[in-house]
Formats: C-alpha cells, structure tokens, sequence
C-alpha cells in the first residue's frame, strides 16, 4: 500500500471533484447544506464555476479516494483571510490520518495563496470535530452562526463555532471576526 496523496485540482478536473463531493453528501448529507439530488443536477459549467471560486483538495491512496476538502476566500470580505470547507473522509478512513493530510495540503495551498488566515466553521456539538481542529492549530472565536443542515426543518438550536488557524507567524488569532 502506498501512501496517502493530496492533489490540488485544477479546472479541467471538475468531474474528480463532482464525484467526490456527491459521495461525500450522499454519505453525510447531514454534514452538509445542500443535497446530493440538488448537485447531481448541476451542469458543467456550474461545477467549472465551483472549480475557480476555490481550490478542491482530494485524498487518494492507490487510485481511491478517500476524502476531500475546498479552501478559498471569495465569500470572506477581509483581505488575507480564507475559508476551510467541504471536509469529508471516507468513513472507513476517519481517524487514520487523512483528514489531517487533507489539512496540511489546505493550509500549505493557502498560504501559497497569500492567505493569512483560515477560517473553519464547525459544529458546536461536534466536540470530535472541534478537538481534531484545535490539535491542529485551529483556535475558538467568540463568533457563533445558526448552523444549517440538510434535511432538518428545525435546527434552531444547533450553531457553528468559528475556528481560526494562523498562516503565518504575524497573523494572531483574533477573538471574533
């Protein structure tokens, strides 16, 4: 067996990442806004669109995927800071260290990409979630929004808490954003 591998995905490599982010919201779709049977429908150039908004950052080990993750700052208006999203690992794989490659590579590509920052949103409940963020350099703001989950009518309880991860040795880490 070899090791695992992260790529970064260009354009031309929309369908990689349309197969891999359907198999990631057919098997959480409650880690997730949209659906699967919403994004089967989009068409090429809605997934080229996706492609240049943020960079897709795919897992595999001997040609199989085993987890994906986007890093980008076109929803952020504050210069130098991006966004971490999309995290998924095949569950088979959870807690073998894919989830933290796919980090390493996010953050390296950000930081290639002049960000300073990266923010990554996660479920106030998801102690797992925040433990593994926190092992990895993420830090807890005082910032909260209502978390939105597919499927669920009534989340009016459920938030995400900001995390954020300095790039570089300047940045600091802010308490809110």
């Amino acid at each position: 067996m070899t090791d695992i591998s992260v790529r970064v995905l260009e354009e031309e490599n929309w369908s990689e990442y349309r197969e891999a982010r359907l198999r990631a919201l057919k098997e959480s779709p409650e880690a997730f806004v949209a659906s699967a049977e919403e994004e089967e429908s989009y068409d090429e150039a809605r997934w080229r669109d996706r492609m240049q908004r943020s960079r897709r950052l795919l897992a595999e080990q001997d040609g199989a995927l085993l987890g994906v993750v986007s890093v980008g700052s076109h929803k952020i208006e504050e210069p130098g800071v991006g966004e971490l999203f999309g995290l998924w690992v095949e569950p088979a794989r959870r807690g073998t260290g894919v989830a933290r490659k796919l980090l390493e590579a996010a953050a390296a590509q950000a930081r290639n990409d002049d960000l300073k920052q990266l923010i990554y949103w996660v479920g106030t409940d998801n102690g797992p979630a925040v433990a593994f963020a926190s092992s990895f350099g993420f830090r807890p703001t005082d910032n909260r929004r209502p978390m939105q989950i597919h499927g669920v009518d009534d989340a009016e309880d459920a938030e995400e808490l900001a995390m954020v991860l300095p790039l570089s040795n300047s940045a600091g880490v802010p308490t809110s954003l």
